[in-house]
């Protein structure tokens, strides 16, 4: 009998030790998906996705891929309400638009890449990403910005191994966690409402400044002074980037 009890006091014993580590193991996992990191883990390759949430940063930026009408509107409403943006061109665009490129520039929005052309790097080897990358990085040095630390992939499309590559070649992978679509014009008051009702601290904000939206810059009237008046900031992602708390996701 008391062989019996002491058999039975083991099993639990082992069971108990089971349902801790398992506790332990989801903890980990949780935490590994969904905790606070440091800017570019070197641990595994990171695109940042959102800043601090202790701070009332946020950075808005704008993709530009094809088009020369659209973006004037919008650097106009940035400069009447002192706010300073993101611009991620494509190296392509760069290439036809540079005196568009400069206004951007002087008017002190920070510029990174798109990559060269417009095509998801998703569809393509890893070795094309490679030259797509390296060839934009040519494009834009030739115009007179060397060095461009900022990448952001062709519709957001990325993975591990693009990360990864980008990195390797000194880039940052930078995403977005606002989206209010507005490429696809769903009307200037849903644009404003999306984001007025989404954004919080440490916010990165995905708008457009190429020839298919035609909302854009006039949400930007609204959107701009409404955000300041609920207290927050507008940065640059790179000044995103220094601040000290700044979380870093991978975004599927």
């Amino acid at each position: 009998m008391n062989h019996f009890y002491v058999l039975r006091f083991n099993r639990l014993k082992r069971w108990t030790l089971v349902v801790i580590l398992a506790f332990f193991t989801a903890g980990f996992l949780w935490f590994e998906n969904n905790g606070t990191l440091s800017v570019f883990s070197k641990d595994k390759p990171t695109a940042l996705a959102k800043g601090s949430s202790e701070e009332p940063n946020i950075a808005l930026t704008f993709n530009i891929s094809w088009g020369e009408q659209k973006v004037h509107d919008i650097l106009k409403q940035l400069e009447q309400h002192q706010v300073r943006a993101t611009f991620f061109v494509s190296g392509e665009w760069a290439e036809k638009h540079p005196d568009i490129l400069k206004e951007i520039s002087e008017s002190k929005h920070e510029i990174g890449m798109l990559g060269y052309r417009y095509k998801s790097y998703l569809d393509q080897e890893i070795s094309q990403v490679r030259k797509d990358l390296l060839y934009a990085k040519e494009i834009f040095g030739k115009l007179g910005y060397k060095d461009l630390e900022l990448v952001r992939a062709p519709s957001g499309h990325f993975n591990d191994e693009i990360i990864k590559l980008a990195e390797d070649l000194g880039h940052k992978v930078i995403h977005w966690n606002i989206n209010p679509n507005d490429w696809q014009n769903p009307g200037t008051q849903k644009i404003v409402d999306h984001i007025m009702s989404q954004t919080n601290n440490g916010d990165i904000i995905l708008l457009h400044a190429s020839d298919s939206v035609k909302q854009t810059a006039d949400s930007l009237k609204v959107i701009l002074p409404g955000l300041k008046n609920k207290g927050f900031k507008f940065v640059t992602v790179s000044e995103m980037m220094n601040q000290a708390h700044a979380e870093s996701n991978i975004v599927d």
